[in-house]
């Protein structure tokens, strides 16, 4: 029997700034969302959401890894104002060093 928690192979995460939100596709749906704010030097997460039917299989979790880890590599703090990532943040002690309160 297949775990329904697994993130689907096929879902693709990428940055989209035109619209301040990294998005979670598959195919062409956008099954989940992360939107932001951009300050000098951090990102301030606002808002995650993940579409209904979708929910429960990892993809908010695979979403806001990614975002962080690109935060990361582009050498920024984030501000986790959206209740989700500062929970995902707070699991996941990895990513502490990457936390920069103000908003």
């Amino acid at each position: 029997m297949a775990d329904t928690t697994d993130t689907p192979v096929e879902l693709q995460i990428a940055d989209n700034p035109a619209a301040n939100r990294y998005e979670a596709h598959l195919g062409d749906q956008v099954a989940a969302f992360s939107e932001y704010l951009v300050r000098p030097g951090r990102l301030v997460f606002t808002h995650t959401i993940v579409e209904p039917e979708l929910e429960g299989r990892g993809i908010g979790s695979r979403l806001v890894r990614e975002e962080l880890d690109d935060a990361r590599r582009r050498g920024l703090k984030v501000t986790p104002v959206c209740p989700f990532v500062r929970a995902y943040i707070r699991r996941h002690r990895e990513y502490q060093d990457l936390v920069e309160a103000r908003e």
